[in-house]
């Protein structure tokens, strides 16, 4: 069975009425009405079509009205939800005819008397077009990018200039998201961000998003969904927005195993994932590793330290060349059992595996031009993360009415090491190294149930608690040239404990009104207690006591629908953003022996307040979005920096901050031709950032215009050769006390589909003309001025395979949803999970704006895959048990 989907060409439907003529009959006149007699009555037919395979809406469908002699009097299509309505109906027999392109006709009788003048057919379901081939193939294409009501959605599994990578090369190509060298992702400028995977949190995420997107194959992942302005059903947490990377997911009946795999240059993986379902009862069992090496640079950093009248104190210039290797795997088994028409369970165990070490080779560091001193750095980064999860649903025959039940237990297990080595010509004058242990481990219960009133509203409520505890146990140790360690005398050993526990419930309201419009307001409020725990070696707790706090939250959508299938949308919502343990441990952090780092436990959230409005359109097969934005953070955590008597840098963090961002961006998809389309756009803010600090050593301030560009564009020679390219560019980013350089990287595809697309081979190439990146940081203020340079190796060729074994026939799933938690303000790539800080340039990594140590994690609430509009879905008209036997008959057909 092949479906196919054009949307955009539904789109120009909506443009010109005249293309409801889809309908093989007697072409439709715009105006066309049917005949009134004498006797008729003002009568309406009304309803909403469906997908039969997945039970989405199908939005644009076309609906005609058509007399017993076959011609059309009237047509309409449906709306963003599928519904419909046609009005001024005269008194006769009519059939309603249901089209869409990829989809068979369907065809309705319907009766309009006096008596019965208001006809509801309720949901009509209509089904794929199908061909017999030797087997049953099933497939669909969806538009690069496809924008939802509360959403944009990336289709990443028709992006073939991925393939190979991991989950960061994707994200890089993603409207709104902007993804640096280390693997930091930001949303509008804002790092501040929540990152779901599957709908679901994971404890190797809150301790690095940069992390845990290196551990998710590009090859694995079907969708990614950018939520800008999330409902109050999501975690209060997450200032930027929530990204929901949705992975493939196998919902049909038989066994089925891909093979996908690629190997290159920098990079190979090779990724295996079976699943066998009959009936009502499903298992999967996946598995993927990736290894990265030749990943090669270098740095150069030069800072001075300044006295009171600004007179340079001392110099230090640093450089090292730079290479990393690792290896990163992933292991799932699922299973998901129907129990009955409206109960069902489904659980999950996933275990993910990180070995990543780095260096830093002829570690050079100069100090007001003395002996040169060399030496080298080796950080090791390792972790186990286990996530559980049981999910019990349970629906009832009233459409959109649902009760969900979810528990998810997940923890990190991590090592974070470091091995410093200094030398003075031929002769070793020291060793450091920390040995740096920890664990992040959350138990989380949900419960969620939702209800629809009549047939225009929506209620859903539901209750979440989160428990929190994170532990570091860090111990650090000298040597000297005779390599036997002791433990040091300046930096004792330490144990810290952060408890958290998060208790929180929410109320949200759906309502679509005046035919177009449709609002969705609520609020959540949450409650939170800390307790943590500082221990030295000879000391006793060194932490005060954290008060509890409790935050409201509220969240409002508008949309409305204007004529052509445009849509206007305007929001607001306010979040939070809580600091995670890279801010909060106090142990000190020093791997480059000139740049020390110590967190604050006494850290209290940021808030943030969301503005934003968006308009959509369609022009002749091309669709465009427009979206402005303003945002503002109160209590924002930001860096202090001071200076060391051995002429380094401290950083430490507090609650001082105040940042503002204003801009807009702009995205089109255009189809060229059947063969070839492009789509890109461009992401434009302004930013102002400020510490509020009185003391004018330290007091900083700084603002400026950032700018992102994208394109990429797919061309098919045959059905079966295809050839993609992509291209971004992030342009510079202001940071609280200077500027970071910006880059750019491109990337071409050719792929070849053979054995009826069940395989497919390709070459993919990348920075082929420019395999080096030089990015140039600068920071300044009244104590110290910091430049450095990075330089990264970035060209790769690569050759990439996948099979897939097995028949396929379809089996819809029920919709299932899953726990998120969206708490947590995060440090992104900097790898120092409460241990010791992994340099990326000998620089300090924690200057500038806080928007350089903050991805974030993850929202709330969606089902896995199927249920990515369920923020969206409204109430449906009819509840008749008739009605559910039918569609199920159709599924079955």
């Amino acid at each position: 069975m092949k479906t196919m989907k054009s949307i955009l060409s539904l789109m120009f439907l909506a443009i010109s009425a005249a293309s409801w003529a889809q309908y093989p009959g007697e072409p439709l006149q715009r105006n066309t009405k049917p005949v009134v007699t004498a006797e008729a009555v003002s009568g309406k037919i009304s309803g909403s079509v469906q997908d039969s395979v997945t039970h989405q809406a199908v939005e644009f469908a076309t609906v005609a009205l058509l007399d017993a002699s076959g011609k059309t009097l009237d047509g309409t299509v449906c709306d963003l939800t599928g519904k419909f309505n046609l009005t001024k109906v005269a008194v006769g027999n009519y059939t309603v005819v249901f089209s869409f392109v990829g989809y068979e006709n369907k065809s309705v009788a319907v009766q309009i008397s006096e008596k019965n003048s208001q006809v509801d057919l309720g949901t009509v379901v209509i089904s794929p077009k199908a061909e017999m081939l030797k087997e049953v193939i099933v497939e669909g294409k969806k538009d690069l990018i496809e924008e939802k009501v509360d959403r944009l959605v990336y289709n990443a599994e028709n992006d073939a200039t991925a393939k190979g990578g991991d989950a960061t090369d994707v994200l890089k190509r993603v409207p709104m998201l902007s993804v640096d060298l280390d693997g930091n992702v930001s949303m509008r400028g804002s790092s501040n961000i929540k990152v779901l995977i599957n709908n679901k949190p994971s404890t190797i995420a809150a301790s690095s998003v940069a992390d845990a997107l290196k551990m998710i194959p590009s090859d694995q992942i079907k969708s990614v969904e950018v939520i800008t302005s999330p409902s109050a059903k999501y975690d209060a947490e997450g200032s930027g927005g929530i990204i929901n990377i949705i992975t493939k997911k196998n919902t049909l009946q038989g066994l089925v195993l891909n093979i996908d795999g690629s190997g290159g240059y920098r990079g190979s993986n090779l990724g295996l994932n079976g699943s066998y379902r009959k009936k009502n009862m499903g298992f999967s069992l996946g598995g993927f590793g990736r290894a990265n090496y030749n990943v090669n640079g270098s740095f150069n950093n030069k800072q001075t330290i300044f006295d009171e009248n600004h007179s340079p104190i001392s110099t230090t210039t640093q450089s090292a060349d730079t290479r990393s290797t690792g290896l990163f795997g992933n292991y799932t088994l699922g299973w998901d059992y129907d129990i009955n028409k409206n109960n069902s369970l489904a659980a999950s165990v996933k275990y993910g595996v990180r070995n990543n070490n780095s260096y830093q080779d002829n570690f050079t560091t100069i100090t007001n031009d003395a002996p040169v001193s060399t030496g080298q750095v080796n950080t090791k980064d390792l972790s186990g993360t286990v996530d559980a999860s049981l999910n019990y649903t349970h629906t009832f025959n009233k459409p959109q009415r649902e009760f969900n039940l979810l528990a998810l237990y997940s923890r990190n297990d991590r090592t974070n090491d470091y091995y410093n080595t200094s030398t003075s010509s031929s002769d070793i004058l020291s060793y450091r190294k920390n040995l740096n242990g920890s664990y992040n481990q959350e138990v989380t219960v949900q419960a969620d149930y939702q209800t629809p009133i009549g047939t225009t509203q929506l209620v859903e409520f539901g209750g979440k608690n989160i428990s929190r505890s994170v532990s570091s146990n860090y111990k650090y140790y000298v040597a000297g040239s005779d390599g036997a360690y002791t433990p040091s005398t300046t930096q004792s050993p330490n144990v810290f404990n952060y408890n958290q526990n998060v208790t929180a419930g929410y109320l949200s309201y759906t309502l679509s009104f005046l035919k177009s419009y449709s609002l969705k307001a609520g609020g959540r409020y949450e409650y939170t207690t800390i307790n943590a725990d500082f221990q030295k070696s000879q000391d006793g707790p060194s932490v005060s006591s954290i008060p509890s706090y409790g935050v409201l939250v509220p969240s409002i959508n508008l949309s409305k629908k204007l004529a052509n299938g445009n849509t206007i949308k305007a929001a607001y919502n306010r979040r939070i953003q809580r600091p995670s343990i890279q801010f909060l441990n106090p142990s000190i952090q020093n791997s480059n022996n000139l740049n020390y780092t110590q967190g604050n436990p006494n850290l209290s959230p940021e808030y943030t307040n969301n503005y934003e409005l968006t308009y959509s359109t369609y022009i002749k097969g091309s669709s465009i979005n427009f979206a402005t934005f303003m945002r503002n953070t109160t209590s924002s955590i930001q860096s202090i920096r001071d200076s060391l008597p051995n002429g380094g840098i401290l950083t430490t963090y507090k609650n001082i901050g105040n940042e503002n961002a204003y801009g807009f961006n702009i995205f089109a998809n255009v189809n060229i031709s059947n063969k070839f389309s492009l789509n890109g756009g461009t992401d434009i803010f302004y930013a102002s950032l400020k510490n509020n600090v009185p003391d004018p050593k330290y007091n900083a301030s700084n603002s400026g215009w950032v700018v992102g560009y994208r394109l990429f564009g797919n061309y098919n020679f045959t059905k079966t050769w295809g050839f993609q390219f992509f291209g971004f560019y992030r342009g510079r980013q202001i940071q609280l006390q200077g500027t970071q350089g910006g880059f750019g990287i491109y990337s071409l595809s050719l792929k070849k589909d053979f054995n009826e697309k069940k395989g497919s081979i390709g070459f993919g190439a990348e920075n082929f003309f420019t395999p080096n990146f030089r990015i140039k940081t600068k920071s300044e203020s009244p104590i110290l001025a910091q430049n450095s340079t990075n330089v990264m190796h970035l060209m790769n060729f690569k050759v990439t395979f996948s099979y897939r074994i097995g028949k396929m026939s379809f089996d819809a799933p029920k919709r299932r949803k899953s726990i998120n938690n969206d708490d947590l303000k995060d440090g992104g790539g900097d790898n120092n999970n409460g241990g010791g800080m992994q340099q990326q340039g000998g620089g300090n990594n924690q200057q500038g704006a806080p928007s350089n140590v903050k991805p974030g994690q993850k929202p709330g609430g969606y089902t896995p895959g199927q249920q990515q509009k369920q923020d969206d879905k409204k109430p449906v008209k009819k509840d008749d048990k008739k009605e559910d036997d039918k569609k199920k008959e159709e599924e079955k057909k």
